[in-house]
């Protein structure tokens, strides 16, 4: 759920990338094995950027991705006569950094779990349906509100949650669905673009140290051009007409899921607090978070120990969370790494960064993001470790958060929304809104450089 919080590379408190200064990588890219590793690598986010079709769940290939990479690594280090011991720290510096994402997700998870079992977004889903407004109106209302959410919540969850009211509204009019769709995914990738909490590249960025909490917001203007502008443009193709709405119960929220809502808030100010003022890795405030959450369950069942339907279990909601998504982050982290130890982002950032520029660069890595996942892309720049000022690091997260929404492939959302749609939003149909969806990307670091530049 959380590909948007949560499909990932990232990394809570990375000191910097101490690997970089502490371990030198191998320098081993024109090997027949270091190719060897690559190849591996491109295949299995073959299958990745497939699953749609195949069905194969994406953190398979790159879990067994990484295992394969990691072994052939170990053997060149070996015969390169590199001690075992500086291996062990370039493969236990990347566990770190997946223990401490997967922590600090997990919880994010859990929370957003627990919010949907007491029903706090079918509530909103259902008062939307009862509103009756028209399809533009409907098309601009869950298109701001995805923005909002998904700054908070991930993209696919936020995508889905509204994307159900689209449904709901418009099943008898597959234009509405299909640019209510194009517009959901824009708004959840816009939207996840200026807070650290919004994406996973953001969360990344912030744990890596190379930006403050506060920085992000600075995004936020770009962001809101980065969704108004193709929203602008494709408002004047949807129906102007008052839909044939369904009969819709009221939807009425469980016992405690008001709370629930503040702890999640409380959650998050704790993070930032650990991470701001003592100085300790945020995953260490979201599991203090979390505490607090089980600990609310607990008063939940005293309240409510007969009723089966008000019954709070805190270890279902972790149960339900996306094991998916965080499995795949560990190949990623580990693919990505064991790639990095042998020397081949060294080469990309000095063909890059070095050859292009850093402004070039993060543009080129945003219109990269709508094709590989922004998780891999963004987790190599930070192992790259550019050396670039504040504006350039907030320039590759807007681009690495926005970029995916120019193809409907480009971010879990896509994926998720042509699958419930029933037809009516494919990737060719996002495809004919693509050039309003890039003047948005570009309107959107126009406005981060005359605004932050």
């Amino acid at each position: 759920m959380l590909r948007a919080f949560v499909l990932l590379s990232l990394f809570l408190g990375l000191p910097e990338l101490a690997l970089a200064e502490e371990t030198r990588n191998l320098d081993l890219t024109a090997t027949h094995r270091g190719l060897y590793c690559v190849l591996i690598f491109i295949v299995a986010y073959a299958f990745v950027m497939t699953e749609e079709f195949t069905h194969l769940r994406k953190s398979k290939p790159v879990i067994l991705a990484a295992g394969i990479i990691w072994a052939e690594v170990a053997y060149m280090a070996s015969t390169a006569g590199v001690a075992a011991e500086e291996v062990h720290r370039a493969f236990e510096h990347d566990l770190k950094e997946y223990a401490e994402l997967m922590l600090f997700l997990l919880v994010a998870m859990t929370y957003i779990n627990a919010m949907a079992e007491r029903n706090v977004f079918e509530a909103l889903r259902s008062w939307l349906v009862t509103r009756k407004f028209g399809y533009r109106k409907l098309f601009w209302i869950t298109g701001v509100i995805t923005f909002f959410l998904s700054s908070v919540a991930d993209n696919l969850t936020s995508a889905l949650l509204v994307g159900a009211v689209v449904m709901a509204v418009g099943a008898k009019s597959p234009r509405f669905v299909s640019l209510g769709f194009i517009n959901l995914v824009i708004a959840a990738n816009a939207g996840g673009a200026f807070s650290p909490f919004g994406d996973i590249t953001t969360l990344m960025v912030w744990q890596a140290g190379k930006a403050e909490f506060f920085d992000f917001f600075e995004l936020f203007i770009p962001s809101v051009v980065n969704f108004a502008v193709p929203a602008v443009f494709m408002h004047f193709a949807i129906p102007n007409e008052l839909p044939d709405f369904p009969e819709e119960e009221v939807v009425v929220m469980k016992p405690g899921a008001l709370a629930i809502c503040g702890l999640f808030v409380l959650t998050i100010s704790i993070a930032v607090s650990f991470k701001q003022f003592l100085h300790l890795p945020p995953f260490l405030g979201m599991m203090v978070g979390l505490s607090i959450l089980m600990f609310y369950g607990y008063r939940l069942k005293m309240y409510f120990p007969g009723n089966s339907d008000d019954r709070f279990d805190v270890f279902a909601n972790v149960r339900d969370a996306e094991w998916d998504t965080l499995l795949f982050f560990f190949g990623v982290v580990f693919a990505v790494g064991g790639l990095g130890y042998i020397g081949y982002l060294e080469l990309a950032s000095a063909a890059m960064y070095d050859g292009l520029g850093a402004t070039t660069a993060n543009v080129i890595v945003g219109l990269l993001s709508a094709v590989v996942d922004n998780i891999p892309v963004m987790f190599a720049v930070l192992n790259m470790n550019p050396d670039m000022d504040i504006y350039q690091w907030m320039l590759v997260t807007l681009t690495a958060g926005v970029g995916g929404s120019m193809l409907s492939v480009g971010s879990a959302a896509g994926v998720a929304l042509m699958g419930t749609s029933r037809g009516m939003y494919t990737f060719f149909s996002h495809l004919k809104w693509t050039p309003a969806v890039a003047a948005g990307y570009v309107a959107s670091i126009a406005t981060h450089y005359f605004i932050n530049g």
